[in-house]
């Protein structure tokens, strides 16, 4: 891929959080970028603050004139695009180069220092973690995150072109595009089953991605892949112990092949965030960065967007808003919610993500969800699928464990909140969900009168 005759880069699907994340790298590195989105987000609108013009009907008329300069343009697309997809197809019909988001990202890559960070989950928040360590320590790396990290307002940490930090998404094999240094392996649950069919063919997948790995695997213990292990207190080479909480924060020690390290501060709830932690700590130390240095970046991590993110948390009402969108991760933010507020109410409002993986994982949504007190489902969020006849969100509440439970409307779902009696509200899923929980946050307030919490 040679990009010394590109001058423009055109997007299509640019809202979405890798692409984003490109299109951000692209237009700091001078380039004329733009691109098409299928709805305005708070993404979008920060990509618009830099500049960056998008349009949000797939018009082809829309394309601005200096992307119809076809030798000096590339198109980049996510694979989340439907096929019929009128502007995708005109550039395909009139011989534009074309490459999907993780080719690209492959390609920026090549010639860095990569650390790949893979799994079913924890992607994001590690891999941020990560990014954030180096920077704190002067490692100039460029790092590519799934999420808006809190501490940059952003999902790209900008820096020199020789280290790179990347998600290595397994989704569409994505990962196998990459280059990977250094890499980890944070889970494996089965997950794109609409893509995989079988889940031996996503561990085969992720066997693959280890053996793309030129330098260190790290891989969370018990994972049927060799590398460096981490844990908690489980024998791993790298190991989290003596675990406190102490006012939400987590205190522990780390012990590394070489040396413990006493008292790490963390200000992330759930110990699944203990764990992607650890191995974002094994992997900059395993770099060269000092363990005590590692410790002081930690003391002002603050998280990511959307993951375990406080929305309110006054002494009579707490609202948390969470990404998650599979069994597993429900799990963990159940686990998080019960360790923080083992004596109050909780209840969950949940946006099952895609027909497919209700259908694949129906058992065990209604396992992770019967873990809360109380339980309002919204419908399916279809994303880029077509409706499966009997996968409802009606089918998942029939099947759930819960005295209290109910189905509601988007227009509806601020009165049925106000209604419950629950302390804790947690908001989790992976589609729109997201944009509603601010609207929640306004109305509660000026409901209860709350002081919100920045």
């Amino acid at each position: 891929m040679n990009l010394n005759n590109i001058h423009n880069i055109y997007f299509i699907g640019i809202g979405g959080i890798g692409m984003s994340a490109l299109a951000r790298y692209f237009n700091a590195n001078n380039f004329y970028v733009c691109g098409y989105d299928k709805t305005p987000s708070p993404v979008t609108n920060a990509l618009e603050e830099l500049g960056i013009i998008i349009h949000f009907e797939d018009n082809v008329d829309d394309i601005p004139k200096q992307i119809l300069d076809r030798e000096k343009t590339l198109i980049v697309y996510t694979p989340a695009i439907p096929k019929d997809h009128k502007e995708y197809n005109y550039f395909k019909d009139h011989a534009y180069t074309i490459y999907k988001r993780s080719e690209i990202l492959g390609a920026i890559t090549k010639n860095t220092f990569c650390f790949g960070i893979a799994g079913t989950h924890g992607k994001t928040t590690t891999s941020t973690i990560l990014g954030h360590i180096l920077h704190e320590a002067g490692v100039n790396a460029t790092s590519f995150l799934g999420g808006i990290a809190e501490n940059y307002n952003s999902n790209l940490i900008l820096g020199g072109d020789k280290i790179s930090v990347v998600e290595a998404d397994e989704f569409d094999r994505s990962f196998l595009q990459l280059s990977p240094n250094m890499a980890c392996i944070t889970s494996m649950d089965a997950d794109h089953l609409d893509i995989y069919g079988e889940e031996e063919a996503l561990t085969q997948s992720f066997v693959a991605f280890s053996n793309k790995v030129s330098d260190q695997l790290f891989v969370r213990k018990g994972l049927p892949i060799k590398g460096t292990t981490y844990g908690i207190e489980d024998g791993s080479d790298y190991e989290a112990q003596h675990i406190k909480i102490n006012n939400g924060t987590y205190i522990f020690d780390v012990k590394t092949p070489t040396e413990t390290y006493k008292n790490i501060e963390l200000n992330l709830s759930g110990r699944h965030n203990v764990l992607n932690t650890v191995v974002a700590l094994a992997m900059a130390n395993s770099y060269g960065v000092p363990l005590a240095v590692i410790a002081k970046a930690l003391l002002n991590f603050k998280g990511v967007q959307r993951r375990f993110t406080y929305k309110i948390k006054t002494d009579n009402l707490v609202l948390i808003d969470d990404y998650a969108h599979h069994p597993t991760e429900i799990n963990a933010v159940a686990d998080a919610v019960r360790e923080l507020y083992p004596n109050e109410k909780v209840l969950a409002v949940f946006q099952p993500h895609l027909f497919s993986r209700t259908r694949d994982f129906i058992e065990d949504f209604a396992t992770s969800l019967s873990k809360f007190d109380e339980l309002i489902l919204l419908e399916i969020y279809p994303a880029r699928e077509k409706p499966i006849e009997g996968v409802t969100s009606k089918w998942l509440l029939d099947k759930i464990d819960l005295e209290i439970k109910q189905i509601s409307s988007k227009e509806n779902l601020i009165d049925k909140i106000q209604a419950s009696e629950s302390k804790v509200i947690v908001m989790i899923g992976a589609g729109d969900i997201g944009v509603m929980v601010n609207t929640v946050k306004e109305k509660l307030l000026a409901n209860k009168s709350q002081k919100i919490v920045e």
